[in-house]
């Protein structure tokens, strides 16, 4: 039976009569890279916040470590085992870097002193610079630090590269990926970054209109779907109805391309079987599957 760090059950929240989350079902495998996809208002900020504790869902249950979210000793406790980066890249403007990362340090018995090192040599962070004086890619680097040092059991990441150059988006990735290795820390992040997500994701959600409308192992989900283009002869007939499992279906005069989420092999023959076609299947990518499913949603 797979443990599950996080799970939502039926999580619903507005503003204003506007649902942001609307009956969301999420389950995060302890131990996993899960990559958290949507559109800009979907409803990840607000789900990220409401796992936090930050914001009290209207409906519906959140846990996190087993302890269900939104009382405020209990959310504290939560915030306490859990490294967190925002979206806004927010910190206390007043202090320095060197000083945001000692104030931090106090609050975390299992401080990863090796990290704090390690990060601030490898971001090149200046310990005397005041936060205001700093690019919105450093206040990442820094907030990163803050975050990966901590030794926390989860880390929550929204957008953490935002603001990142491609070199350092790297060196992010890669020490994400050594800290779940190494640490068994379990990494939840969203991104509007596919490519990033399909580096280093073991697992994905695809959240649209407050709802999870796909997830699961991305290893799997990949294997399932297939693109399949099929070139008809002339004056042959297209199915009138395709074999279960095709999402989409594009036609230019005599190609048709197909995306199909499971049962690609019986799609296929289904093709070569009108006669005189030629069918080929291909793999598809994460940005294939995401567009698909929030544009067909």
């Amino acid at each position: 039976m797979m443990d599950f760090i996080i799970e939502t059950n039926q999580l619903c929240k507005s503003y204003g009569g506007r649902a942001a989350l609307h009956g969301l079902d999420m389950q995060v495998p302890t131990g996993s890279i899960f990559g958290f996809l949507g559109r800009n208002g979907a409803g990840k900020t607000t789900t990220i916040k409401t796992l936090m504790g930050l914001l009290r869902s209207d409906s519906g249950s959140a846990h996190v470590f087993g302890q269900a979210v939104g009382d405020g000793d209990r959310s504290a406790e939560i915030r306490r085992r859990i490294g967190f980066v925002t979206e806004d890249k927010e910190l206390y403007p007043y202090m320095t870097v060197e000083q945001i990362i000692r104030f931090t340090r106090s609050f975390f018995p299992h401080w990863r002193h090796d990290l704090e090192k390690r990060y601030m040599d490898m971001f090149e962070l200046p310990p005397h610079r005041n936060i205001t004086q700093l690019s919105k890619g450093m206040r990442s680097k820094l907030m990163l630090l803050l975050a990966m040092s901590r030794g926390a059991e989860l880390l929550i990441l929204d957008e953490p590269t935002d603001g990142l150059d491609p070199a350092a988006i790297e060196d992010i990735l890669r020490e994400i990926v050594a800290i779940a290795a190494s640490t068994e820390t379990t990494i939840f992040f969203s991104s509007h970054q596919l490519s990033e997500v399909e580096h280093i994701a073991y697992h994905i959600g695809i959240i649209d209109g407050g709802k999870m409308i796909a997830a699961g192992c991305l290893d799997d989900m990949k294997a399932s779907y297939r693109r399949i283009e099929v070139v008809l002869p002339d004056a042959a007939e297209i199915p009138a109805r395709w074999v279960e499992g095709v999402q989409t279906v594009k036609t230019d005069g005599r190609m048709i391309s197909l995306l199909a989420s499971h049962n690609a092999e019986e799609i296929a023959e289904q093709a070569r079987s009108i006669g005189g076609t030629t069918v080929e299947s291909f793999p598809v990518t994460l940005k294939e599957i995401f567009l698909e499913q929030v544009r067909y949603n």
